[in-house]
């Protein structure tokens, strides 16, 4: 792991988004409006703010840009077993 400080947010993006891969990204600050901020601009597809590597099952979890395709786990993961099948059909009434 990486802990890199940046004198501005634009500085931040402009070095944290200028990667092929958004697996993940940290973000370690007091500021929880900046978190906030950031988290929004940032090109990964997990985010862990003032913490690291912690994973919730129920959570999906995966990567922007070249950093996988789809999601694993929670609802979102489930996705990627299923498929959507749609079924019409027309049935006769009694007495008609």
């Amino acid at each position: 792991m990486q802990i890199t400080k940046f004198r501005t947010m634009d500085e931040m993006f402009r070095r944290a988004n200028a990667t092929d891969y958004g697996l993940a990204a940290g973000i370690v600050t007091r500021d929880l409006d900046k978190a906030m901020y950031a988290m929004q601009g940032l090109r990964a597809g997990t985010v862990w703010i003032n913490c690291y590597d912690v994973f919730d099952a129920a959570a999906p979890f995966g990567g922007y840009k070249w950093s996988g395709l789809g999601r694993e786990l929670g609802e979102y993961g489930l996705q990627n077993y299923t498929e959507v099948k749609t079924v019409t059909m027309r049935l006769t009434q009694k007495n008609s």
